[in-house]
């Protein structure tokens, strides 16, 4: 008789032979009871409401909040800037005294708005600014990946579709939202009680609601829109700021703008804000006459004369034949409608080389640089950080929803 006899069946290698039911079939309906147990949790539940998502409304949302995230941070350095780029704007047109500048430099005009309106003026149309950052980034970030998605696959130069993109991004998010940065640029240029009157713009609005009402009672429709011709000269500065940005983050992260690493757990932040900086100050040193333009135009008065109490209209504004000047505050003495200063983007660029020299173009420009900068980075770094939270929730939604199947 053989001593080497076959070893009987291991319970563990032959399932068949011993209990299926209870060894085989029981470890899988407890995995998946406690698959359901965990896709019946809040966040895993949130996971797979995430992944059901389209991606347009998901843009949307993460450039509102990173738009939000940015205001709140930069507001004071907007004020700064706005004060800086609209000085010499409210000056009679027949002012013979000594031109004098009140805000000088970052520090300056920030001791001088603090002395008058306290840390209030420094936050002045901090409301009209949050209002605006919604609408104009949830605009741009699902206008701007939605436009890239569709032009990616028939062009095979990224860099223009890129640049296609930030400009029609660009154009609708202006079109939608320049009423808002009317006021807002109203709101910040609007000085102390106390000010001298040739600093003093002829307004004053109690809040954002005051502003829109009186605006559109006093000035019309056609005040919500000043300064959009200029603005929409600023699509230069998304067509070099987002496509650089995305070709610099390539460079140092190898993910477009939006793209997280799948296998990461954290987010790539230096590369991110490497290239927001680089990419913000080439755009803005570029193209900022445009915002002085555009100020000046947002903060000149459009009072129309038959609504005016005595037919005044345009402080500072010119009349008759040869445009004669008169001081603020007066009615043209032999009834022609007061002109605007400013009218169109030659005769602005004219008068202001004119009155101030080409320096006042770039008015506010270093202070610019000071607030652009960390708004772009702020902006960039809350938008990339949902975005990072976002793909993780849909990729957990997912694998939850392929458990359950």
């Amino acid at each position: 008789m053989s001593s080497h006899r076959p070893a009987p069946p291991s319970p563990t290698t032959d399932p068949d032979r011993y209990a299926p039911s209870a060894v085989a079939v029981q470890p899988r309906d407890m995995a998946n009871a406690s698959n359901n147990r965990k896709s019946t949790s809040p966040l895993s539940t949130l996971a797979v409401n995430v992944a059901r998502l389209p991606d347009g409304p998901i843009n949307a949302l993460c450039g509102a909040s990173a738009g939000v995230a940015s205001g709140i941070v930069t507001c004071p350095l907007d004020v700064i800037k706005t004060r800086l780029q609209a000085q010499g704007s409210f000056r009679p047109r027949k002012y013979a005294g000594p031109t004098r500048a009140v805000y000088k430099g970052l520090t300056g005009t920030a001791r001088v708005i603090w002395v008058e309106d306290g840390l209030r003026g420094l936050y002045r149309g901090l409301g009209p600014m949050l209002l605006g950052y919604i609408p104009t980034w949830a605009v741009y970030m699902s206008t701007y990946e939605a436009t890239k998605d569709f032009l990616n696959p028939q062009m095979e130069n990224k860099w223009l579709a890129r640049t296609l993109a930030s400009v029609a991004a660009g154009g609708c998010s202006t079109l939608v939202t320049n009423p808002i940065w009317v006021v807002k640029t109203r709101l910040m240029s609007q000085v102390s009680a106390r000010a001298s009157e040739e600093h003093r713009p002829p307004w004053h609005y109690k809040s954002t609601f005051d502003a829109f009402r009186k605006m559109y009672a006093k000035e019309g429709i056609a005040s919500f829109y000043s300064g959009l011709t200029p603005a929409l000269l600023g699509l230069t500065h998304v067509a070099i700021q987002f496509p650089l940005y995305e070709y610099l983050k390539m460079k140092f992260t190898g993910l477009e703008m939006g793209q997280a690493d799948a296998k990461a757990s954290d987010i790539h932040w230096f590369g991110i804000a490497a290239a927001t900086v680089l990419s913000k100050i080439c755009a803005t040193s570029a193209t900022y006459p445009h915002e002085v333009l555009r100020t000046r135009l947002q903060t000149q008065q459009r009072s129309l004369p038959s609504q005016s109490h005595d037919n005044i209209s345009f402080q500072g504004g010119q009349h008759g034949i040869g445009h004669q000047t008169r001081p603020p505050g007066t009615s043209s003495s032999d009834g022609m409608i007061n002109m605007p200063r400013y009218r169109g983007i030659l005769k602005t660029c004219t008068v202001i080389l004119q009155e101030e020299g080409w320096r006042a173009f770039y008015n506010g420009m270093g202070t610019n640089m000071v607030r652009a900068v960390p708004a772009a980075v702020t902006t960039m770094m809350t938008f990339e950080g949902l975005k990072l939270v976002h793909q993780k929730f849909k990729n957990e939604g997912k694998r939850i929803q392929e458990d359950d199947l």
